[in-house]
């Protein structure tokens, strides 16, 4: 049976609630033929704005074709490029024959190739030869703007999790490259390769475009805002009606506050609701969710925690009371940090471990909003 809490997979269409605004933002970002990054924690709903972006372009008549590279398991310079080439390859051609003759003709004097053999065991669209260099890296980055100048098609090409790039040894080699084909985007052409970059760990987003500046104004940043409670509440009330159900709207906005209007939780916390009653949605069912959302997570909750130093805790106490001057004598002194010296550090490792961001104003944000509630309600036992 169709649900409209949906939480395994992206949502658009009807199943698609607020940010409209965002969606407007980065349809014209993408007609305009802009490059975007979008960084936000995981499961904020960044897929679902972009896909919802791309299905009304396509319902007001666009054409282009899409091509998207997940990165999230990329450990390897050469891996990163065939799998890139593989996405561009597969969006614009469907048959090996045209497969080889792209390859062929716009990677010609580099290290890709069309291997046939690999393309019958394992369905490698995109191979290599030998290792590969800078010249190869920055011709295949340049293939999407050829094939799009070439078909008279507009392409997007999605990097998922591109943080993880980090992880590669020669990433600052793989991010020149990519440079230098974005200073070459002329936007006056009528077919190009528009990029649109995505990350879900924060703090490493901001340190590759923020701190380091790679790519800079290369790109436009596209923050998400948050979706109204009212909308996300009629949402969650339309959504049992269909079902015969009935839920308060204050129960339901508690549960918005709670999950901090994060639709992954909510639309997961919501199914749970549903699966336990037939018919009026009472705090007892509430709760009972919580609990059974809570135990899913707990196992998580305990890693994170257990990976923590003690003035690491003392830090996440004190963000949990509101503090926000960790650096003076008063905060150091009660939560025992010891100096102002070891402050940043201790925030520092919070901010690689993706527990908590800060934002401009220097104010601290604990990413997770389940994290948050369990550790106020369950580790450090509040009321």
């Amino acid at each position: 049976m169709e649900t409209p809490f949906v939480y395994d997979k992206y949502v658009t269409d009807r199943n698609f609630i607020g940010r409209k605004t965002d969606c407007n933002i980065l349809r014209n970002l993408l007609t305009e033929k802009e490059d975007v990054t979008i960084y936000e924690p995981p499961k904020s709903g960044k897929m679902s704005v972009i896909q919802q972006a791309l299905f009304n372009m396509r319902i007001a008549g666009g054409r282009f074709a899409v091509g998207q590279a997940d990165i999230f398991n990329v450990r390897e310079k050469n891996r990163f490029m065939t799998k890139f080439g593989t996405a561009v390859i597969r969006a614009t051609a469907t048959t090996p024959a045209e497969y080889e003759d792209l390859i062929s003709r716009h990677l010609a004097g580099t290290h890709f190739v069309f291997d046939r053999q690999r393309f019958s065991s394992c369905e490698e669209v995109v191979s290599l030869n030998w290792d590969i260099d800078m010249e190869d890296m920055t011709a295949m980055f340049r293939l999407p703007q050829k094939i799009a100048e070439e078909k008279g098609i507009q392409i997007y090409m999605i990097l998922e999790e591109f943080q993880n790039l980090m992880f590669i040894p020669e990433h600052e080699e793989i991010f020149r490259a990519l440079e230098t084909v974005l200073s070459e985007k002329d936007r006056s052409l009528p077919y190009c390769c528009t990029y649109i970059i995505t990350g879900s760990m924060l703090n490493a987003m901001k340190y590759i475009f923020e701190e380091k500046k790679w790519f800079y104004r290369m790109t436009e940043h596209l923050p998400l805002h948050p979706i109204d409670e009212k909308e996300i509440v009629e949402h969650i009330v339309r959504g049992f009606l269909i079902g015969g159900k009935v839920i308060d709207r204050d129960l339901a906005a508690g549960a918005v506050a709670l999950f901090r209007s994060n639709m992954w939780y909510l639309n997961h916390f919501i199914s749970i609701c549903d699966s336990l009653s037939k018919g009026f949605m009472n705090e007892g069912i509430l709760m009972e969710a919580l609990r059974i959302i809570l135990s899913i997570h707990e196992p998580r909750f305990f890693a994170i925690t257990n990976n923590l130093t003690d003035h690491q805790m003392s830090l996440l106490k004190a963000i949990l009371d509101g503090e926000t001057r960790f650096s003076s004598t008063d905060v150091i002194e009660k939560y025992g940090l010891n100096s102002s010296a070891n402050v940043r550090r201790v925030k520092d490792a919070l901010k690689k471990k993706e527990i908590v961001t800060f934002n401009e104003k220097d104010e601290p944000v604990i990413l997770d909003p389940l994290f948050r509630y369990w550790l106020e309600k369950h580790y450090f036992e509040r009321q």
